[in-house]
């Protein structure tokens, strides 16, 4: 399987809102085994933008850098991969 770059945010905090640093990404929900389909979103030119899934809503924050997230256990690392 190809690497990927785009990066995965995950919520198993149950936050109503994470900040970002990418404007293009993957949300997979809760970490697995408890995840919704991984969709991928792109802010576009917008700010935020809310999962379809699990509602999260993400807010673009680019002093976060793309790839981070506040908070930065928010980050989903597939370690299967």
């Amino acid at each position: 399987m190809a690497s990927s770059s785009t990066p995965h945010y995950q919520n198993d905090m149950g936050l109503s809102k994470i900040e970002i640093g990418s404007r293009e990404f993957t949300c997979v929900g809760a970490k697995p085994p408890y995840d919704h389909p991984h969709v991928f979103l792109n802010l576009g030119a917008a700010e935020e933008i809310v999962c379809p899934y699990c509602s999260t809503l993400f807010k673009h924050n680019a002093k976060l850098g793309a790839g981070h997230a506040n908070p930065a256990a928010a980050v989903w690392h597939d370690e299967a991969a």
